[in-house]
């Protein structure tokens, strides 16, 4: 249920390394730039909301003074420097209108961006594109099939099967990953030592794929590690993103030559950074170890019910079983009924994950006894869960008919 990248190596812990604290966002930006120094590469994980997109504006801005700096970024606001004109009188010339102003654009007509956008935008997609560089607008177009096309025919309009559909508006999924690919190419040619991106030293890239599904999650991150890898590179990165899948790809394939974390925030304002090299990242195995970390500790708290449920979610879909409850079921429950009504209304509870409230004995018993019959009936690698000694504090587990009974 794993990839290489979730399973630590024989011999090493799975425990996260204590997160180091920041008190701000430019202080850990500034330490990035420290690591960077070591490594090329540094890739963050964190959740939607934690900071991330304001933290790469921190880094960019570290170094910055008056026009000059050394960060090309991708994030949300490299996303507003494109913006759609529909056309609402005629509702027929939509185009994609680009920042001038914007040294992102340094150099666009020189250097022929559209030869070198289309050869990473067909990687994705399957319509085409034309960038006006007087009136600094992209216009979109799609080979459709002709709705009057008649085999045979000798008029014009019916003697084609295939038409070209000019000034379409694209998706949102699409304009995104247009933008991408625009990106992409400015980056190759920082690769490539264009003077009119000398400047740049750094490149952060924050979610780069928010609209797109799993299968080019796995595209991207592939073909982005390749670039980044080039022998000749120059250029120190740092790529934070919020997507599992994507986060995990990129571990696989940078392997040791990238620092790996997971950047966490507290309602004090500082940040952390979890060392996650040695540690599994598959969303739900990371939950699962600190699950298992916090039953065999006694730190267990109301929100904990809340994980192990959707763990068994996540299971569940894997497996193909019709319910979550089935992974009770198949565990071996007796009291299946009160093991799910129980964990229903622990995890349906106002229990926020940031202002947690510890269990009571009584119900830090269930959750064990729940916990450890879900992970004897599925083979998750033992590595994760290395055997502590026995707690003589934890005391005896009372029934799940107990329980039921006191409700």
């Amino acid at each position: 249920m794993a990839d290489a990248a979730a399973i630590p190596d024989a011999g090493r812990g799975a425990r996260m390394k204590p997160g180091q604290p920041f008190a701000d966002l430019p202080a850990l930006a500034a330490h990035l730039r420290d690591e960077l120094e070591n490594k090329k590469t540094t890739l963050l994980y964190a959740y939607n909301g934690t900071g991330k997109t304001r933290l790469s504006m921190a880094f960019k801005d570290i170094d910055k003074q008056g026009d000059i700096r050394d960060t090309l970024y991708f994030n949300a606001f490299t996303e507003d420097l494109f913006n759609w004109d529909n056309d609402l009188d005629g509702n027929s010339h939509r185009r994609l209108t680009l920042n001038a102003n914007s040294r992102f654009f340094a150099g666009l007509a020189e250097m022929e961006m559209d030869n070198r956008i289309r050869p990473l935008l067909q990687r994705y997609a399957d319509f085409d594109f034309r960038i006006d560089y007087e009136k600094w607008d992209v216009v979109f177009s799609r080979r459709v099939k002709n709705e009057n096309y008649v085999p045979g025919s000798k008029k014009l309009m019916q003697m084609f099967e295939f038409e070209e559909k000019t000034h379409i508006k694209v998706s949102r999924g699409e304009e995104n990953i247009f933008v991408w690919c625009f990106f992409l190419a400015i980056v190759q040619l920082a690769l490539d030592g264009a003077e009119a991106y000398q400047w740049v030293k750094y490149v952060y890239i924050d979610d780069p794929i928010s609209s797109l599904d799993e299968h080019n999650a796995i595209a991207v991150a592939n073909h982005l590690a390749q670039l980044i890898k080039r022998p000749d590179s120059r250029l120190k990165t740092v790529i934070s993103t919020h997507h599992t899948l994507f986060f995990n790809v990129l571990c696989n394939e940078f392997k040791g030559k990238a620092f790996r974390y997971f950047l966490r925030n507290a309602p004090t304002g500082s940040y952390s950074l979890v060392d996650t090299s040695a540690t599994p990242f598959l969303h739900h195995l990371a939950s699962i170890v600190e699950l298992d970390e916090a039953q065999k500790s006694g730190a267990l708290y109301t929100h904990h019910f809340n994980m192990m449920r959707r763990v068994m979610e996540q299971t569940s879909i894997f497996l193909g079983l019709e319910d979550w409850a089935e992974c009770i079921r198949v565990a071996g429950d007796l009291d299946e009924a009160l093991s799910k009504r129980m964990i229903d209304l622990m995890s349906h509870g106002d229990y926020s994950l940031y202002e947690p409230r510890e269990m009571m004995e009584e119900n830090k018993a269930h959750f064990r006894r729940i916990f450890r019959a879900f992970l004897n009936c599925y083979p998750f690698n033992p590595k994760l869960f290395p055997v502590a000694p026995e707690d003589d504090n934890v005391g005896e587990e009372p029934t799940l008919l107990q329980w039921g009974e006191n409700r």
